[in-house]
């Protein structure tokens, strides 16, 4: 089987779990004992209510003076995300555009050197006349 890293993980931490289990069973009752009379050694020793203090921070900038940016969650947050995405979708309809317009105006020169060129039009699909011009390019 192909586990994941974390998933190999809590299974060994399953099989350890399970074997200390099995073998706490099978200790002797003066062992026993003594590993309860710890636990309260312990517990008598730990300082009263002394709960893990975390510090959160929020998305504060240096210079802002305390003020932080609203998140996505928010009303604000949500234009910020979305005038950007629309900018982006307004630039890209722009360069479409843009060389859809170069690809007519390039077509549009050649239509027009085709048709002030003294030659016919007819020339050009003539393949005894493309034949000519490749042999006088050489």
């Amino acid at each position: 089987m192909n586990y994941s890293k974390e998933s190999q993980d809590l299974d060994f931490a399953y099989k350890v779990r399970r074997a200390l289990n099995e073998s706490a069973e099978s200790l002797p009752t003066p062992t026993l004992d003594r590993l309860a009379q710890a636990r309260k050694a312990a517990l008598a020793r730990k300082k009263p209510d002394s709960g893990a203090k975390v510090h959160v921070f929020s998305g504060v900038l240096a210079g802002t003076n305390g003020f932080s940016f609203p998140g996505p969650s928010t009303w604000l947050g949500k234009l910020g995300i979305i005038i950007p995405l629309l900018a982006l979708i307004a630039g890209l309809a722009g360069i479409y555009e843009n060389e859809k317009q170069q690809r007519i105006n390039e077509l549009a020169d050649i239509d027009t050197a085709v048709l002030v060129d003294e030659l016919p039009p007819a020339a050009y699909v003539d393949t005894g006349f493309t034949a000519y011009l490749n042999k006088a390019e050489e």
